[in-house]
């Protein structure tokens, strides 16, 4: 008879067995069961489990809710990574639009901002304040969206039209700006005119800003129109906080969400604070059964504590996974089929089909990005911007900052606006913290190019030389790459201009 030895290995439960083999047959059998063979023959007596493997199963339901609820909340812990971090260094309130005047280097961690533009972040809460105003100034873009990194809907069609998160030139306004009016999601009051007025998913709000500049020695124009930014609460403009726009420029801001144990307490807060969507109630039933529901204190035993730190480190590595393969889990999300660039963006902006949610596209977006508009999803001539990623380099191999790259951009980059090339770091997905001062290149820094007109990037640890356009490496870590075109134009979707792979220089 054999006797089995109980293994725990990050929350997962596993059987090895021990002692003398009887007989020769048993000795070509391997010591170590699978996992998932072990849970699916667990024996039975009489048709129930031993205690001991009811408690093996147990820690199996809590260990697996508890990774799926991390997963499942990712764009919501992305949010409120971003909303703590940022109201901890700035300060909280619907008055304070931190705006980085000097664009937004790798000391601002935060997954995957573009240092190439103006950025301005701030986060309303209509549960504390009620409805709220924003007047947007003339000759801004911007994305409103809930917690849940939706882009928020209109109320009803504006002019003629639904609309989904875009503000200024991609929006109602059509960038001559105006007064758009944010509802909580459950407003049931009457509703004024004047306003373009839009319904939020969620109590929550992120409101963010993008500017645009020519020179990157001269940014003060796009920092004027953010500063222009007026919110207050409806019917109380006369005796609303005045605004502040702190300079996120200046020092260092940790803005990335956690994993392990802390991610569920995050998560705890955030379910608290929000609105209870009919739609989240299932999930909310998984939440529960895991320790977290609203109203009540997220305060878990010691052992559960233990299994909670596990699968948040376990699910963390799951949304990776996720993100960084998802052609392998998501098919058809390669740009082009003898590329290594991936689509991050399949589909619309809230990650929706016709009969179902596109749940690990969603998760691999937010993974490392933040923010969703149609403007980021649709495929059309000189409107929003595509994001082409990649993570390996053209034989397939992950991208090391040990390594030196060659990026090969053909002439006439099709991009209406500009184009630019960033990294990023591989564990963070905040900008690649080099040393430079920014971990990109871009139109407005005018790189050199080749006499056929084509542009060569460079990425490694060391210089390639006087001239060449670098963006250094960090050895021994990881990075990737996003290229944004603003404004793609028509040869990048009917693919007669395709971008080299990153080639490893040999």
């Amino acid at each position: 008879m054999k006797r089995y030895l109980l293994l725990a290995v990050t929350g997962l439960v596993l059987f090895a067995s021990c002692g003398q083999q009887t007989d020769s047959s048993e000795k070509n059998e391997p010591t170590v069961s699978n996992h998932y063979d072990v849970l699916a023959n667990i024996p039975l007596t009489q048709g129930y489990p031993s205690k001991e493997s009811m408690k093996q199963i147990e820690d199996e339901i809590f260990f697996q809710r508890a990774c799926q609820a991390y997963l499942w909340a990712i764009p919501a812990l992305n949010m409120y990574g971003m909303k703590e971090g940022s109201e901890k260094d700035f300060g909280a309130g619907y008055h304070i639009l931190p705006i980085w005047k000097e664009r937004l280097n790798a000391k601002t961690k935060v997954t995957t901002p573009n240092s190439d533009v103006i950025y301005a972040m701030g986060y309303l809460d209509l549960k504390q304040d009620g409805p709220m105003v924003i007047e947007v100034p003339p000759g801004l873009q911007g994305i409103l969206d809930d917690f849940f990194q939706r882009p928020i809907k209109s109320e009803g069609k504006i002019n003629g039209r639904e609309w989904a998160g875009d503000v200024g030139l991609p929006g109602p306004d059509q960038g001559k700006g105006g007064k758009y009016l944010i509802l909580p999601p459950d407003y049931a009051g009457e509703i004024p005119a004047g306003y373009y007025t839009f319904r939020s998913g969620t109590y929550g709000v992120f409101v963010f800003w993008r500017g645009f500049f020519q020179d990157p020695k001269q940014l003060e124009a796009p920092v004027k129109v953010m500063e222009q930014t007026v919110i207050y609460p409806l019917d109380k403009k006369a005796e609303a906080k005045p605004m502040q726009f702190p300079n996120g420029s200046e020092g260092e801001h940790y803005m990335l969400y956690p994993k392990g144990i802390a991610a569920f307490e995050m998560l705890s807060r955030y379910i608290d604070n929000e609105y209870v969507s009919p739609a989240d109630m299932e999930m909310r039933g998984i939440l529960q059964s895991i320790g977290i529901e609203k109203g009540k204190p997220f305060n878990p035993t010691p052992e559960k504590r233990e299994l909670l730190e596990k699968a948040g480190n376990a699910a963390y590595e799951m949304a990776r996974v996720i993100a960084y393969d998802l052609p392998n889990m998501v098919p058809g999300t390669l740009w082009y089929k003898d590329r290594k660039w991936v689509n991050p963006f399949p589909g619309n902006a809230d990650f929706t089909k016709k009969t179902y949610n596109t749940t690990d596209a969603r998760i691999s977006f937010f993974t490392f990005a933040y923010s969703a508009s149609p403007g980021m999803a649709l495929n059309m001539e000189n409107v929003g911007a595509k994001y082409p990623v990649t993570f390996v380099d053209s034989e397939g191999n992950i991208l090391s900052g040990s390594n030196s790259y060659k990026l090969h951009l053909p002439k006439d980059i099709p991009s209406a606006l500009f184009w630019s090339v960033t990294l990023y770091d591989a564990v963070t997905a905040s900008g690649l913290d080099n040393g430079q001062p920014f971990p990109s290149i871009n139109t407005m820094d005018k790189p050199a190019t080749n006499t056929d007109g084509s542009t060569d990037l460079y990425f490694g640890p060391t210089s390639p030389g006087e001239g060449k356009n670098w963006i250094k490496t960090i050895e021994n870590e990881g990075f990737f790459c996003i290229l944004r075109l603003y404004g793609p134009q028509k040869a990048f979707f009917d693919q007669t201009w395709i971008p080299g792979d990153i080639e490893k220089v040999k």
